[in-house]
């Protein structure tokens, strides 16, 4: 498996709706996912829409990133779907389909998430960037959840290197 080209917005992938992940989907696709993911270095989640793979799977890894807090270490979710929420909490948002803009979107501050391996319990940072993830297979990009496209929404600020960096990206409009 290898590092995959992450879609950019508008490609019409990232608006639609994954489908359930069948057991011939979830190696391939999982062992794309964190090999993009540690590509890119700077990534705490990805979703398999946004690498083209309309099924239902994300990684998700904070353990590396200052706001981490308490978290679960490296997950792999198949089929994830969060079931309880508690809490709400306005926080900015980023996205590697959507490299030029962050946000400030509101979440739940803990969430309960059942999946193919069980139940999850995650609050924090781990949380917000969980419930980002799920909403790629649902086809939903931060920017659907910006309460003021005028007041919350802003230019990234450039990484210190110069550029942002990463792995390819493709701007196919598909």
């Amino acid at each position: 498996m290898s590092a995959r080209e992450v879609l950019l917005y508008p490609d019409r992938r990232l608006k639609e709706v994954a489908r359930p992940a069948q057991a011939g989907d979830v190696e391939a696709v999982s062992a794309d996912l964190v090999d993009t993911m540690e590509a890119l270095g700077h990534c705490v989640g990805l979703a398999a829409p946004q690498l083209g793979e309309l099924v239902r799977v994300v990684v998700v890894d904070v353990s590396a990133h200052p706001k981490a807090g308490d978290h679960n270490g490296r997950l792999l979710l198949v089929n994830p779907t969060v079931v309880a929420t508690q809490g709400s909490e306005l926080g900015r948002e980023g996205c590697l389909s959507i490299p030029d803009l962050t946000a400030n979107v509101r979440r739940a501050e803990a969430i309960t998430v059942e999946h193919a391996g069980g139940t999850l319990e995650s609050a924090g940072f781990e949380a917000r960037c969980l419930q980002h993830e799920i909403d790629h297979l649902d086809g939903i990009l931060f920017l659907d959840r910006v309460a003021s496209l005028v007041d919350d929404v802003f230019r990234r600020k450039t990484y210190s290197g110069g550029g942002r960096g990463g792995a390819p990206r493709s701007r196919s409009a598909s």
